[in-house]
């Protein structure tokens, strides 16, 4: 029972390929019970839009934004009784009056949006503050690839784990403990491994927040497809090897579609369920 709470697609974003349709018939064909439509939201200062959309007004990417929405409603009822898909939209915080105008452009009254947020800032500590300021400002139903600034690391020669840890007692704590009191989500981010990254968040990090919060702090699963072959990848080996054997979880969450959050055990090794959560084709 495989499920994913971030996705996007190349027909309404312009760095991943595909259209929408074909990444939700992959998530059927691919076996998974739920699957979240999360689209980027608007960014309206043109020095935080992605490069792709450098010829793109305001305009244009509410548009676009919009488009998806209709489209997403639209998929989700075709394909209700085959998958629970949610919708909603990815947020990148970067200024606060850019957050501001994005959360204006959303539906007042949506039957249920599902928020994905994330932060990714140059340096740690501006990192974690602005991750808190979105976790106030936006208040995400689950906190996307929560120490995205790690796949900077390795380029930078940053050792990223020394320095989450130095910064633990007094920004990542508080982060987690807005995500706790408010029980969102924190999403276990299958890209990292295309990326390079060895997981979003790192296993010594999801390792500690599990360890120091217990239930209180839930994880999430995502494969952050952008395109349709991009669907469930990494869950057969790097994803299972990352909650069995390195954070050692014993549950996942996800959001439905009707906005309530479901619980699924993960067996042991010897577990038939195992193989059939993790591998699409079983």
């Amino acid at each position: 029972m495989p499920f994913s709470q971030h996705s996007h697609s190349g027909q309404f974003c312009r760095h991943g390929s595909g259209i929408l349709e074909d990444v939700v018939l992959a998530a059927i064909d691919r076996g998974m019970v739920a699957y979240a439509l999360t689209e980027h939201v608007p960014r309206y200062s043109p020095e935080f839009r992605y490069p792709e959309e450098s010829d793109m007004s305001v305009a244009d990417l509410e548009s676009q934004f919009s488009a998806f929405l209709a489209e997403a409603r639209r998929l989700q009822v075709k394909y209700a009784s085959q998958i629970d898909l949610i919708v909603g939209c990815e947020t990148e915080f970067v200024t606060r009056d850019d957050t501001l105008a994005m959360l204006s452009s959303l539906p007042a009254n949506p039957p249920f949006l599902l928020t994905v947020g994330s932060s990714p800032l140059a340096m740690y500590t501006a990192y974690f503050d602005a991750q808190f300021a979105m976790l106030e400002l936006v208040q995400p139903k689950v906190v996307g690839h929560f120490d995205l600034i790690g796949i900077f690391a390795t380029q930078a020669g940053i050792q990223h784990v020394d320095l989450v840890m130095h910064l633990w007692d007094s920004h990542v704590k508080r982060n987690l403990d807005w995500i706790a009191a408010h029980g969102a989500l924190v999403e276990i981010n299958s890209r990292a491994w295309k990326k390079g990254v060895p997981g979003y968040p790192h296993v010594a990090i999801a390792k500690r927040i599990k360890n120091e919060y217990g239930e209180r702090v839930r994880f999430t699963l995502s494969d952050d497809a952008h395109a349709p072959g991009d669907v469930g990848m990494g869950y057969v080996e790097q994803v299972r090897r990352y909650i069995e054997q390195g954070v050692g979880l014993a549950e996942l969450y996800y959001w439905s579609g009707s906005g309530e959050i479901k619980r699924v055990e993960v067996p042991g090794e010897d577990g038939g369920v195992w193989q059939q959560f993790f591998d699409p084709s079983k």
